[in-house]
C-alpha cells in the first residue's frame, strides 16, 4: 500500500470529470481507482493537487493499491473501466511495432479514443499510440490506421535479425506471417536467381536475401509507398548488392525462364498472377504460391488453379502450410509448387 490523495467525485458525475483530469494529466496511473456505492477515488498527482481543487473537486488521503505489480492488461483494465462506459469493451490486445502499440477497438470505444490511447502510452511506454480501425483493404493491401496518441507513425521491427523500418498508418505488417519469413531464412537458395513477385517492405525478400544463400533477388512492388521502405531496408540490411528493387507492376517483368524460385505472398488473387510466374519460372522452378481458401478445400483449389495454367501432369505440389487463420473456416495458405520442364518445353 502507499499513502495517496484522491479525488472524491460522485459517481454520477465521474466519467466525464476522469476523462477531463486523464486529458489534463493530473491523474497517477500507478495507482488504482478505486470506488463504494456512492464515490469514485481517483489518484492525483501531488504537483497537481492544487489545480484540481481549483476545479472545485473534494480531496482526501488513503491508502491505494500500486499498480506496479500487476499485468499491464490489469492496468490498463483497472484504469479504463472506472468509466462505466468502457465496462466489457476495453480493448485488451495490442501488438508493439518497436515504440508504437496498435490497438484494436471496439467502435463504442471511439468517443474515448484519447483517454485510451493516453493509458496506453503511459503503462507500455509507447510513444504513439494507433487504432486498427478496419483492418486491410484495396490492391495494396493498406492499413485502416487512427492514431490516438502521439505523432510518429514510423518505426522498425527487429524480426529474425532482419530490421523492417515502417509507416503503420501507410503499410501493413502482417505479424502472423513470422513463421513463414523465418522459413524463407531457413530456405537453401544456393547460386539461386529468385523473383519476389509482391515485395512490398522485403517481408520475404529480406531474409530470403540475408541467410539463404540465392545469388539475386529480384524484389518487385507496384505500391510507391511500400517501394520507398523496400529500398530503404535493403540498404538498412546491408543487401544492396544483391537485391534489385523494382517499382512496377510484376506483369510488366522483362525475362522468359530466368528464375529459380519465384515468392508469390499475396492473397485473394494471387491466381490471376499465376500465368506471368510460369514465364519466368525455370524449368524444374519452384513457385511459393499464397493464397486464401476454405480449409476444407484449399488442396482442391490449388490444383484447380495449377491445372488451368499448367495441366495436370505439369507440376507438382511438394508442400503445403497453413500460414495463418484468415476468417471463420477460412485460412492462408502457402503451396511449394515445382513447375515441370515437360509443362514449360512445350510452351516454347
Amino acid at each position: 500500500m502507499k499513502r495517496v490523495t484522491f479525488a472524491r467525485i460522485p459517481s454520477d458525475e465521474a466519467g466525464p470529470v476522469i476523462r477531463d483530469l486523464m486529458r489534463r494529466e493530473f491523474v497517477d496511473l500507478h495507482a488504482k481507482i478505486g470506488k463504494d456505492d456512492v464515490y469514485r477515488y481517483v489518484p492525483i498527482l501531488l504537483e497537481h493537487l492544487d489545480d484540481v481543487r481549483a476545479m472545485g473537486l473534494e480531496t482526501l488521503e488513503g491508502d491505494a493499491h500500486t499498480l506496479d505489480r500487476r499485468s499491464p492488461q490489469e492496468k490498463i483494465h483497472d484504469i479504463l473501466v472506472s468509466n462505466e462506459e468502457l465496462a466489457g469493451i476495453v480493448p485488451d490486445k495490442w501488438e508493439y511495432v518497436g515504440d508504437i502499440v496498435i490497438v484494436r477497438m471496439d467502435p463504442r470505444c471511439a468517443p474515448y479514443k484519447d483517454l485510451i490511447g493516453k493509458v496506453y502510452a503511459e503503462v507500455l511506454g509507447a510513444k504513439t499510440v494507433c487504432a486498427d480501425i478496419r483492418g486491410v483493404s484495396g490492391e495494396f493491401r493498406q492499413p485502416s490506421m487512427e492514431i490516438i496518441y502521439g505523432t510518429e507513425t514510423e518505426s522498425v521491427r527487429l524480426e529474425n535479425g532482419i530490421r523492417y523500418g515502417f509507416d503503420v498508418t501507410k503499410v501493413m505488417f502482417a505479424s502472423g506471417n513470422t513463421d513463414e519469413r523465418m522459413r524463407m531464412r531457413n530456405l537453401d537458395c544456393t547460386g539461386e536467381t529468385v523473383v519476389d513477385m509482391f515485395a512490398g517492405i522485403g517481408y520475404f525478400t529480406l531474409p530470403l536475401a540475408k541467410y539463404s544463400g540465392a545469388r539475386k533477388v529480384f524484389a518487385c512492388e507496384k505500391n510507391p509507398e511500400s517501394y520507398e521502405f523496400l529500398c530503404r531496408n535493403i540498404k538498412d540490411n546491408g543487401l544492396q548488392e544483391k537485391v534489385i528493387p523494382i517499382l512496377s507492376d510484376n506483369r510488366n517483368l522483362l525475362g522468359k525462364h530466368f528464375a529459380d524460385r519465384i515468392l508469390m505472398g499475396y492473397v485473394q488473387t494471387t491466381s490471376e498472377f499465376v500465368p506471368k510466374a510460369l514465364e519466368m519460372i525455370r524449368p524444374g522452378g519452384i513457385i511459393h504460391y499464397h493464397d486464401t481458401f476454405y480449409v476444407n478445400e484449399y488442396r482442391d483449389r490449388i490444383e484447380d488453379v495449377f491445372d488451368s495454367a499448367c495441366g495436370p501432369d505439369g507440376y507438382e505440389i511438394k508442400r503445403i502450410r497453413e500460414v495463418k487463420s484468415y476468417a471463420p473456416s477460412v485460412s492462408h495458405y502457402v503451396a511449394d509448387v515445382v513447375v515441370r520442364p515437360s509443362r514449360l518445353s512445350s510452351k516454347q
